[in-house]
């Protein structure tokens, strides 16, 4: 009678966040199986823009030491992947060109003399992105609501000092120095090492339940088959919460884009982020143009009317793209919960593990999650405190 296969840990999910973990368990000698309901990297990762965001003005508060984490791992990890697989996942240093929204402007952590240096003057920004256009703040309107910051500014200075500084620079805007990769290129090559490093692959039949045996796991069943393993990570995005016997507050949040061919093809430099878009130039020419943010259920239809408002505001943006041609548009299906955190750790269920909910941070957080996942299904304190991520909280 042949001996039935078994595996260490059962990952269901091939997106970044799954093929970086099983990466990371065949580093520590584990035997892993990745369970993708389509193909790996697909999905969420497929779609994604792949900028590694990790400023204070726009990541959450319990997420910020975990983001800063990972970012500082991306050089290491992006080597690791376009040496072990010979592909190049295009990690780029640039930096980002960001425009504050009010929002953003009001949360910055910075005062006085520092803000002010913190601010690009009119030369900054044309020396760094010649190709973009700006629109001063001439409106006595937007004036006055800048006025309401001058408590802000070292030395209580007057109405007039303020006003006269605001029409100084354009639009408030930073350069973060940060980096973007590109998830399709990431995807690939996290697949392509996973698969040499021995992880094996189940494609194209998604999971329907975590077995259990006297309350412990012990597989998976999918639509076909089962599999097993004491071990089973839930790494499967905004599917999760469809997967019994753990009721996962994930749901699907979606994000349409399109892609520009520059001409020249380094047209834009830095990535560049506004209230209302951004871009991502990729080192072959592409543009990312993004993208939206819609509760449409498992709908990942694309709708004409939204992708001609992005392409309208990247040529508000940079007139020089107006021949530049759509490569193409699509959505995709972010992982999103209820306080827009992540879901890491160990559930209720021995031998049940959960890394999900990244939202739109999946990216970034692929090394740091692999890193503190792979510790903890190993039997180790994390490195990173993971309390605020619990799949315990929504109990």
């Amino acid at each position: 009678m042949a001996e039935v296969k078994t595996w260490d840990v059962i990952i269901i999910g091939g997106g970044i966040i799954g093929l970086s973990l099983s990466i990371a368990l065949r580093k520590r000698g584990a035997t892993v199986l990745v369970v993708e309901r389509g193909e790996p990297g697909r999905e969420a990762s497929h779609a994604a823009g792949g900028m590694l965001v990790e400023s204070s003005a726009e990541t959450p508060a319990p997420l910020q030491p975990l983001a800063s984490a990972s970012a500082r791992m991306y050089p290491e990890f992006a080597h690791e992947l376009n040496t072990e697989s010979g592909m190049n996942v295009d990690l780029r240093d640039q930096g980002t060109i960001l425009f504050w929204s009010k929002e953003q402007f009001e949360r910055l952590q910075v005062r006085g003399a520092e803000f002010r240096s913190a601010l690009l003057s009119v030369a900054d920004l044309e020396e760094r992105e010649p190709a973009l256009k700006y629109g001063r703040f001439d409106d006595p309107e937007e004036l006055e609501s800048l006025e309401s910051f001058r408590q802000e500014f070292e030395g209580n200075p007057s109405v007039e000092d303020v006003r006269n500084f605001c029409k100084s620079v354009f639009r408030p805007a930073i350069y973060v120095s940060e980096h973007s990769v590109d998830p399709r290129a990431l995807t690939a090559a996290a697949t392509k090492t996973a698969k040499a490093r021995g992880v094996d692959f189940s494609s194209g039949d998604p999971v329907t339940a975590v077995n259990l045996s006297d309350g412990q796991a012990t597989g998976v069943s999918t639509t076909k088959t089962s599999f097993l393993s004491s071990k089973v990570v839930n790494c499967a995005g905004c599917w999760s919460g469809q997967i019994p016997p753990h009721q996962l507050p994930t749901r699907p949040v979606k994000g349409q884009m399109l892609c520009l061919v520059m001409q020249p093809r380094h047209l834009l430099k830095h990535v560049v982020r506004t209230p209302d878009v951004y871009l991502i130039p990729r080192s072959d020419g592409r543009l990312l143009v993004g993208a939206t943010v819609e509760e449409a259920g498992f709908d990942k239809r694309t709708d004409i009317a939204t992708i001609q408002r992005l392409h309208r505001a990247a040529l508000e943006l940079v007139p020089g793209l107006k021949d530049a041609k759509i490569l193409e548009d699509w959505a995709g299906l972010r992982p999103g919960t209820p306080d827009a955190l992540p879901i890491l750790g160990t559930t209720r269920i021995p031998g049940y593990f959960v890394a999900t909910g990244h939202f739109r941070d999946g990216i970034l957080l692929a090394p740091i999650t692999a890193q503190v996942m792979a510790q903890v299904i190993s039997g180790e304190t994390p490195s990173d405190d993971l309390s605020a991520f619990s799949p315990q909280r929504f109990s």
